[in-house]
């Protein structure tokens, strides 16, 4: 009985010497205290890095929508640079001399018209001098378009430079193009320049063709035109009789 008597004392000894300091520490509720819950922290660390990196995807997604807008963009781009003005003025060029054709343009009409007056079969009827007129007109028209011919080959040569110059212009315009546009547009009048070549090569053909064709009507109708000179020369009067001719007259 005097050993509990005695614990019993020492308990309340101890008790009433304990640090003031611990009577708060036991008044604090026990649902107050933090408690780190390893499996609930990785949760939620596994659920921010999901959350940035749907926002990293955002982001990128973003960034290839507006690289797509601007090579839209380039795409659509027009080509800051036009050859079609040098190339008009190199085909009116051609024209032109092409429509200063002397004397027999090309003109179907014009063309039947003149046949059917100066080329062709002679007129029997026709007097000494209207054939001397004929050969000499057509003589004349034969001349002119040999001139013809070369007037529009010197001019073909003389857009040869002017083409030049459009074509490298041309061709550092497509490899410099910023979009698929501005290389379309190039390339389109790379071959309007190489149409305007061809409508030169052509123009040069036609005008050697008319002034080969006039020769050659030229040549034909003068050989007609010769042999109905010949008859008529052969017909005419009573002819060549032949006869004594003396040359040297002696002294008596």
């Amino acid at each position: 009985m005097k050993l509990h008597r005695s614990v019993a004392m020492r308990f309340a000894a101890a008790l009433a010497l304990a640090p003031v300091s611990l009577v708060p520490m036991m008044a604090v509720p026990a649902h107050a205290f933090i408690v780190f819950d390893p499996s609930n922290y990785s949760q939620n660390v596994l659920t921010a890095a999901r959350s940035l990196q749907q926002i990293t995807n955002q982001i990128t997604s973003l960034q290839n929508q507006a690289q797509m807008l601007i090579n839209q963009a380039r795409n659509l781009a027009s080509l800051p640079f036009s050859s079609l003005q040098q190339l008009q003025q190199s085909v009116q060029r051609t024209q032109q001399l092409l429509g200063q054709a002397q004397n027999i343009a090309y003109d179907v009409q014009q063309i039947d018209q003149a046949f059917q007056q100066k080329y062709g079969a002679v007129a029997l009827s026709a007097s000494d001098q209207q054939l001397v007129t004929d050969a000499r007109s057509r003589w004349q028209n034969t001349v002119g378009g040999l001139q013809d011919a070369m007037r529009v080959q010197a001019g073909v040569v003389g857009n040869i430079d002017a083409n030049r110059s459009e074509m490298t212009a041309l061709v550092g315009q497509s490899q410099g193009a910023t979009g698929a546009l501005q290389a379309t547009q190039a390339g389109n009048q790379l071959l309007a320049l190489q149409a305007q070549q061809l409508a030169d090569l052509t123009a040069v053909v036609a005008a050697n063709g008319r002034a080969q064709a006039l020769q050659a009507a030229e040549q034909a109708t003068a050989a007609d035109q010769g042999r109905e000179q010949r008859r008529r020369f052969l017909t005419q009067g009573a002819g060549y009789q032949p006869g004594n001719a003396q040359m040297f007259y002696g002294k008596n």
